[in-house]
């Protein structure tokens, strides 16, 4: 893979964080967790080292520098915006774990 190749790696992972944000901020949640998986793809490419390592220009060093600062920034934002919906989707998926329960242990007594 080229240094090119590795940069419009970050970039396409850049721009898919973006749009996890974009829909992270108008509570999107079926988008994001699409764009979500399609930016672990990616991520995963990485990981495996299916890009090999290569030494960049100082100016390639820079960007890619730049793009993962850019990445981090909106995974820190989409936490922050996810964080109350997925404490939320906790509670409300406890509550109807503990009615489950109590429904089994004791029945339902519709009448009373």
């Amino acid at each position: 893979m080229e240094n090119q190749d590795i940069l419009d790696l970050y970039e396409r992972v850049a721009e898919l964080m973006q749009q996890m944000l974009a829909a992270a901020r108008n509570g999107d949640w079926d988008q994001l967790t699409m764009l979500e998986s399609r930016c672990s793809a990616e991520v995963a490419m990485i990981r495996r080292g299916d890009v090999p390592l290569q030494a960049l220009s100082a100016v390639g060093r820079e960007r890619k520098t730049r793009l993962i600062e850019k990445i981090l920034q909106d995974d820190r934002e989409i936490r922050d915006l996810t964080q109350p919906w997925m404490t939320q989707l906790s509670a409300l998926m406890n509550n109807a774990g503990t009615e489950r329960k109590l429904a089994r242990t004791y029945g339902s007594n519709a009448g009373y």
